[in-house]
């Protein structure tokens, strides 16, 4: 818990810090959340790394068991509203008897968007992606996305409407989503509110998000508390672009 404080401090001191820099904002795929996709997608021939750092924590009153994942995403821009992307994904167990880090599998992801910005009135993107576990025991998952968005002046708002099922004759489908709201308050700089759930399993959780972006540079944090009967459980995501 302590290491998990030290985080959100840093993270929240420097973004702080940087809010008072030059205003040059970032030109690549730069996110206003850390769990909402938004209407955009890498532009065609560009291609950024992504560095995902998120913590699970399912009890912060009594367990003592955290789960770090570790996502890294090299993504692509086929054309202007078409992109591709390939994550290398690592999973960090901490217990009271061992740390430990394995390697947890790959996803391939698309997206795309439909029609421009502001041309309809809700802005549109489809979203795929496939989710292939390192453990061959443990079957492969396909996530798709509807991706909802609009801007009026400097705000936006997102909603994500999420399915899953494993790529199992018997599997369930689970119905999840995902929604933000976000303010600029300078070019390099927007905070804002998410809320991401489960449809199926009845948990939710919300909480503050902070970006700040330069030209080729960009760094999410959000952190979420679990409401309801999950009020204890805690996640974070320190979410990193790089444009390359």
């Amino acid at each position: 818990m302590l290491q998990m404080n030290r985080l959100m401090f840093f993270v929240l001191f420097v973004s702080c810090s940087l809010f008072i820099s030059y205003e040059s904002p970032s030109h690549a795929d730069r996110r206003s959340y850390v769990w909402t996709y938004e209407y955009v997608t890498m532009p065609r021939g560009m291609a950024e790394v992504e560095y995902y750092n998120t913590l699970e924590y399912p009890d912060t009153t009594n367990s003592k068991v955290n789960t770090w994942k570790h996502w890294v995403e090299l993504e692509y821009g086929l054309t202007d509203n078409w992109d591709v992307s390939m994550y290398q994904t690592f999973k960090q167990t901490n217990t009271a008897a061992a740390n430990t880090l394995s390697y947890d599998g790959f996803k391939l992801r698309t997206r795309y968007r439909l029609g421009e910005r502001g041309s309809n009135p809700l802005d549109t993107l489809l979203y795929a992606e496939l989710i292939e576990p390192n453990d061959l025991s443990k079957a492969g998952v396909f996530e798709g996305k509807i991706i909802l968005a609009k801007d009026i002046r400097t705000l936006n708002f997102s909603y994500n409407y999420i399915i899953k099922r494993e790529l199992t004759e018997a599997a369930k489908t689970e119905n999840e989503f995902a929604a933000g709201a976000s303010i600029e308050l300078r070019p390099t700089f927007k905070i804002g509110l998410e809320a991401k759930g489960n449809y199926t399993t009845g948990k939710h959780y919300a909480g503050p998000t902070i970006s700040w972006a330069q030209e080729k540079f960009w760094l999410n944090f959000g952190a979420v508390r679990g409401l309801g009967n999950g009020a204890n459980d805690l996640q974070t995501r320190l979410l990193i672009g790089i444009n390359i």
